[in-house]
C-alpha cells in the first residue's frame, strides 16, 4: 500500500485488484498540482506492480471529483495557464498509462463528477455509479473546454450531438440518465452500491486479461488511435481559453458562486 495525503493506492495481490482513491475530500476532490501529480505517481506505482488484473478508480469523501481547483486559475492568463499546464503535466501522462495497461479500468463514482472528474470517469472502460450521482462537463460554467481528456472521451461515448447538449446546454445528468445516455454502465442506490460494484471488479478482475488490454487498445485505434495527440490539442484550446475576458468572468462567477455574464469574447 501507497499512502499520500491526497492520493491512497492499495493493491490486493490475491485478486490482482488496485485501487487508486483520490484523497481530497474537503475540496471534492478538486485537482489542483499536487493532486495531480500524486495521481501521475500512483499510477507509476501501479503500472510497475506484477500481476494487476483490474484498477479502481474513485473518490473519498462525498464526491468522486469536482472537477479541477479553479482557486488556482485565478490571476492573469498567464498565471492561469502554468497552472492549468502544470496539472495536465502530471494528469495527460497518467491517463495514457492507464490506456496502455492490460488491466481494466473502472471509476467506481459517487456524489458528482464533473468536469476533470467526468472526463477521468469516462476515460474508465466502465463506469459503476451511486443513484445519487451527478454528471456534468462543468466546464461552459468558466468559459472554457473540457481537457483531461473529455472532449475525446464524450464524443466516442455517446456521440457529437449529445457531447454538445451537455457543453452548449449545461445540462446534468442523474445516473439513469448517464445510464440511458451510455456514459455509464451501471448504477445503483446506495444500500446495494457497494455489492454492485464488488461484483462488478470481481467478474472484470477473473477475465482474461491480457485479451481485455488487447481489446482497449483495439478500440482505441478504431477510433483514430490518437488520444495522446487529442490531449495536447485540449490543452492549446484551453490555454487560449484563459485570455479570454469569457473565462476571467466564468472564474470569477464561478468563486463568487453567482451566475457568470458571458460576453461572447
Amino acid at each position: 500500500m501507497m499512502m499520500d495525503k491526497l492520493v491512497v493506492m492499495a493493491f490486493e495481490e490475491k485478486t490482482g485488484v488496485a485501487t487508486l482513491t483520490f484523497n481530497r475530500p474537503e475540496a471534492l476532490n478538486a485537482v489542483n498540482v499536487p493532486l495531480a501529480e500524486a495521481f501521475l505517481a500512483a499510477v507509476r506505482a501501479i503500472k510497475a506492480l506484477p500481476g494487476v488484473r483490474c484498477v479502481v478508480l474513485t473518490g473519498a469523501g462525498r464526491a468522486f471529483m469536482a472537477g479541477g481547483d479553479i482557486a488556482s486559475m485565478t490571476g492573469t492568463a498567464e498565471q492561469a495557464g502554468k497552472a492549468i499546464s502544470a496539472i495536465l503535466d502530471a494528469v495527460n501522462p497518467a491517463i495514457l498509462l492507464l490506456r496502455s495497461m492490460d488491466a481494466p479500468v473502472i471509476a467506481a463514482v459517487k456524489g458528482v463528477a464533473a468536469g476533470a472528474g467526468l472526463s477521468l470517469a469516462l476515460m474508465a472502460d466502465l463506469v459503476v455509479a451511486r443513484e445519487d450521482t451527478k454528471f456534468l462537463v462543468a466546464y461552459n460554467g468558466i468559459g472554457a473546454v473540457p481537457d483531461c481528456g473529455g472532449s475525446w472521451f464524450l464524443t466516442h461515448k455517446i456521440g457529437a450531438g449529445r457531447a454538445a447538449e451537455l457543453m452548449l446546454l449545461g445540462r446534468t445528468l442523474n445516473a439513469a440518465e448517464a445510464r440511458d445516455w451510455g456514459l455509464i454502465t451501471a448504477f445503483a442506490p446506495e444500500e446495494q452500491y457497494e455489492k454492485l460494484l464488488a461484483d462488478i471488479i470481481t467478474k472484470t478482475a477473473n477475465g482474461p486479461t491480457r485479451a481485455f488490454g488487447a481489446f482497449r487498445q483495439l478500440t482505441d485505434r478504431a477510433n483514430g488511435d490518437q488520444l495522446a495527440e487529442h490531449l495536447e490539442a485540449e490543452r492549446s484550446a484551453f490555454l487560449k481559453m484563459t485570455a479570454t475576458a469569457d473565462f476571467s468572468e466564468g472564474v470569477s462567477a464561478f468563486l463568487a458562486k453567482r451566475k457568470p455574464d458571458f460576453a461572447g469574447n
